[in-house]
C-alpha cells in the first residue's frame, strides 16, 4: 500500500509557514506569490493551525476590506486533521473527504514533515494506478497458456 512518506518524497520538501499573529494580508501575499493554497501556522515550533483559501474567502465574505487588520489566528483552522508519514494513502483520502480538507499536515510526532494536498493525493493515486495497470498488462501478456501457433 502507498504510504504518505512516499507521496512526500515525490512531492519534495518545500514548505511554507506563517505565524498566527501575522496579518491575513501578509498570508494572502505569500500564498499568491508562491501559488499555494495553504499555509501551515506555526507558533514556537508547534503546529497551531492551517490557513487555506477557504478560510480567507469566508473571512472576506463576512468582513470585507479587513485583511490588513485581521490576524491569521482569528480565521485559521486551529484544529486541522493531520496524519503521520506511515499513514496509508487510502486513509488520507478518506480523512480528506470526511473532513472536507484540501490540505493535511503530515506530522512525525511534534515535527512537521510536510503538507499533502488533495492534488498531491490525486496525482499519487493516478501514478499508482498507472503502475498497477502496466504491471497487470505485462502479467497478462506473459500469461501461461496456449502457444501462439494454436490461436486463431
Amino acid at each position: 500500500m502507498l504510504k504518505i512518506s512516499e507521496v512526500l518524497r515525490v512531492k519534495g520538501n518545500i514548505l511554507y509557514t506563517a505565524t498566527p499573529d501575522q496579518s491575513v494580508a501578509q498570508a494572502v501575499a505569500t500564498m499568491s506569490e508562491r501559488d499555494i493554497g495553504s499555509l501551515v501556522i506555526m507558533e514556537q515550533g508547534q503546529l497551531t493551525g492551517m490557513l487555506t483559501f477557504r478560510e480567507i474567502i469566508r473571512h472576506m465574505h463576512d468582513s470585507p476590506g479587513s485583511l490588513e487588520n485581521t490576524t491569521i489566528r482569528k480565521i485559521m483552522d486551529d484544529a486541522p486533521v493531520s496524519v503521520s508519514p506511515n499513514t496509508e494513502a487510502e486513509e488520507v483520502r478518506r480523512l480528506m473527504l470526511e473532513h472536507h480538507a484540501r490540505y493535511v499536515p503530515v506530522m512525525d510526532g511534534p515535527v512537521l514533515m510536510g503538507v499533502i494536498s488533495f492534488y498531491d493525493m490525486a496525482r499519487a493515486m493516478l501514478e499508482a494506478s498507472k503502475f498497477e495497470n502496466k504491471m497487470l498488462k505485462a502479467y497478462i501478456r506473459d500469461w501461461p497458456g496456449e502457444p501462439e501457433d494454436d490461436k486463431d
